[in-house]
């Protein structure tokens, strides 16, 4: 993993006293709210409808042991003992007290960590492939990109103010696990004929009001010009983007009203005007990143092991062998994916306790490495096959073994009305009865794989456009309501989803649920999954069944 240098220490630390000083100034009334607010939303603290809230970074999904008993012991000490993982890797505390939250970003900078540009019309947090290092799948290790564009974007001076937020997902795996078509930026590593390595870049990317897929605007960067064709990126975005309307001001708009070919050829054209050797990333510069992450440690280990084939004599551990534990590059050694998931708890939250074992796993078994997904999930990405089963065990005695990754009650959901002041609608009580309708293990597993996002208004940073099935809370009148759509997906072959028609109640969701269920179960061949099924029948039959006999 890459570790903050001198220079990143030393940055974090000025940071922190600056905020230190404006805070003060806040609190001592020498500041208005509305002159404050820049200041906090630039140092990730947001104000939402019961206290400040603290949006932590954590670039491309990577923690270290030290750095997320740090979290747990901030969520322990300064909030209420836990938080919540969002869907773009990063960590929300949301019971803070302005008075402690440059105390907060102290204790961060002590452990390479901050809230720096989680908020702001900037560059945000960076993420990419959480299984990144550990797959065979992939072109190149994305995370040594993603640490790049962190160095390169942190504090950019002409990418400070943009017209709106801005957010850049890396992958190099064809499955595209970082969701990469609905960002601002998606970045797509691969090789070409020749094998000379690349990015498919596609911009214009978003869900929210206006949802749309990234086209694709190059198909193949030379993967040295990187810095350098972001950057022509940027300023046709900073020069050309909406500053007077802020449902007009992402860079997607933009690609939409010029579509994907004019937006090309801008930015084509200002990258021929620049400077690549001033800009792009030097050999020696990426060769130092690379080294970060370079593999190291791994045992040549047999392919197979056998104390890991007879734990799953216990029904309970080959459950959670089948849906958690993933295949890994290395013989011997396994991705096993921790579900923050269990039926009835919320989607994302994560105890103070819960951090510290993890922590305590993933330095004893995962190489001192814990990654953070866009599913709002954990992973350990190095574990030995030969002590899957130990790990398992210690997650059990944590409820952090529930074995449903991809599953019916894997649900993504944002903090909703519970917390946020922009919401319309509670996301987390529907997420929490959809999951006990279908907490029977072996229903769920019957089910097979079935993704349900659920976002609490527009702004949908529960990615409910992209949901086999998605659930988008909207406000008729003062009551939560709640409109369903089908056949949303963020993987590679990636589709927004159709509305299944009228919003229901909040009582009659997890019915529905429960019925378009129904409906894929009657339909299906074969080994089809939810969204292969809707995909060749359609909507009809599943509108059918959640509205007939209504009026």
């Amino acid at each position: 993993m890459y570790r903050y240098d001198a220079i990143d220490r030393e940055m974090l630390a000025d940071r922190t006293a600056e905020f230190r000083e404006q805070c003060g100034r806040r609190l001592a009334g020498e500041l208005t709210e509305d002159q404050f607010k820049r200041i906090r939303l630039m140092n990730g603290l947001y104000l939402q409808l019961h206290a400040y809230m603290l949006r932590i970074a954590i670039p491309y999904g990577a923690l270290t042991g030290v750095q997320l008993r740090k979290l747990a012991f901030i969520a322990r000490t300064y909030d209420k003992g836990y938080g919540h993982f969002t869907t773009r890797t990063n960590l929300q505390l949301h019971w803070i007290k302005l008075k402690d939250a440059p105390d907060i970003l102290d204790h961060l900078a002590e452990v390479g960590m901050h809230a720096i540009q989680t908020s702001g019309n900037d560059i945000r947090n960076i993420t990419a492939d959480p299984h990144a290092g550990a797959t065979a799948d992939e072109a190149d290790d994305p995370r040594i990109w993603a640490e790049a564009l962190r160095q390169w974007s942190t504090f950019h001076p002409e990418f400070s103010f943009l017209p709106r937020k801005f957010k850049i997902a890396v992958t190099a795996s064809p499955a595209d696990r970082a969701a990469t078509k609905v960002y601002d930026i998606g970045l797509r590593l691969h090789r070409n004929p020749d094998g000379e390595l690349g990015f498919e870049v596609l911009v214009g990317g978003g869900l929210g009001r206006t949802p749309y897929l990234g086209p694709t605007i190059r198909a193949h960067l030379p993967a040295r010009h990187l810095l350098s064709y972001l950057q022509a990126i940027m300023r046709v975005y900073n020069r050309h983007g909406r500053r007077d309307n802020l449902w007009k001001a992402r860079i997607k708009v933009l690609v939409a009203s010029l579509q994907a070919e004019g937006f090309a050829r801008e930015v084509e054209e200002e990258w021929e005007k620049t400077d690549k050797a001033a800009v792009d990333l030097p050999d020696t510069e990426l060769a130092r990143i690379r080294a970060a992450f370079a593999p190291r440690g791994f045992e040549t280990l047999p392919a197979t092991s056998a104390a890991f084939e007879a734990a799953k004599a216990d029904p309970a551990f080959a459950r959670f062998a089948r849906h958690n534990v993933k295949p890994h590059k290395i013989p011997g050694y396994a991705i096993v994916d921790i579900s923050l998931k269990k039926p009835g708890e919320t989607p994302g939250d994560c105890s103070a306790e819960q951090m510290e074992l993890i922590a305590e796993l993933g330095e004893r078994y995962s190489m001192d490495e814990v990654r953070v997904s866009y599913e709002q999930n954990l992973i350990l990405p190095h574990v030995k096959l030969d002590d899957v089963a130990a790990v398992w065990k210690a997650l059990h005695g944590a409820e952090l073994a529930t074995p449903n990754r991809g599953l019916i009650t894997d649900i993504i959901a944002c903090p909703g009305l519970d917390y946020c002041s922009l919401a319309n609608a509670r996301a987390i009580p529907i997420a929490q009865a959809i999951a006990r309708k279908f907490e029977d293990p072996a229903l769920a597993e019957q089910i097979g794989e079935l993704g349900i996002k659920i976002s609490g208004c527009i702004n949908a940073c529960g990615h409910h456009h992209v949901g086999a099935i998605g659930i988008l809370g909207v406000d008729k009148k003062g009551e939560e309501f709640y409109q369903v759509t089908l056949g949303g997906s963020a993987e590679a072959e990636a589709s927004l989803g159709q509305i299944l028609g009228p919003a229901l109640p909040a009582a009659r969701v997890p019915t529905a649920v429960d019925q378009l269920v129904e409906v894929y179960l009657r339909e299906r061949l074969g080994g089809e999954r939810f969204l292969d099924t809707f995909r060749r029948v359609g909507l009809a039959p599943f509108k059918e069944a959640v509205y007939a006999g209504a009026h």
